[in-house]
């Protein structure tokens, strides 16, 4: 079968999310992020924080509508389109960075809060993301991620096929998976919850 590496994988995400970055909302994986944003945005909003760090920002809509004086916000995207549609909608008081998730370019203990929303499933080395999520919150802070979720046996049928779409996505996880995957991250306080019929939404610490 074929097998794609991971910069196959950086590679079809961050052109897909150029080709429709214009139109975003109009895709299935903008329609599937835009349901999630409010309930996103209620866990960040019942959080206590004065950093945060958007893994995967889009177009920045999440960050533009977070009600929280004072609150330093960064965000970083594999994608430039997004990153220049995000700036449209942010200005200059975000800062917003082009880059690798497996490589944040923040120093450690940066942010009380990083979020994830509708990107994980993207990441080919999802280790190697939540470690350096790991490293930038800092002592105590909190991870919040909501992604694609599927009940058994059509998750897995997706899986077997899911490299040949197009889009860049590597894998859709099951509750244990990306519980399992947070809990050997160093993350503990684990708390996962379907947030919708197709998605999932998880906190932890660190």
């Amino acid at each position: 079968m074929f097998k794609k590496n991971s910069m196959d994988y950086k590679k079809q995400s961050r052109k897909n999310f150029d080709e429709e970055a214009d139109t975003y909302y109009e895709t299935h994986d903008g329609k599937h992020s835009k349901a999630l944003y409010d309930l996103m945005i209620d866990k960040l909003n019942s959080l206590d924080y004065s950093s945060l760090l958007d893994v995967g920002f889009g177009t920045g809509e999440v960050l533009s509508r977070i009600s929280c004086e004072g609150v330093r916000f960064s965000g970083l995207d594999i994608s430039p389109q997004m990153l220049s549609i995000a700036r449209e909608n942010l200005g200059e008081s975000v800062d917003l960075r082009l880059g690798d998730s497996e490589e944040l370019p923040w120093d450690d203990e940066s942010f009380d809060v990083v979020m994830c929303l509708n990107s994980f499933h993207h990441y080919p080395n999802p280790e190697k993301v939540l470690n350096e999520m790991g490293r930038v919150l800092k002592t105590g802070g909190k991870i919040v991620m909501a992604d694609p979720w599927q009940s058994t046996p059509f998750r897995q049928i997706m899986n077997l096929f899911i490299c040949f779409n197009g889009g860049g996505d590597v894998k859709i996880y099951s509750e244990s998976e990306i519980c399992d995957l947070l809990s050997r991250s160093g993350f503990k306080n684990i708390e996962w919850e379907r947030a919708n019929k197709n998605a999932f939404i998880v906190m932890a610490n660190i």
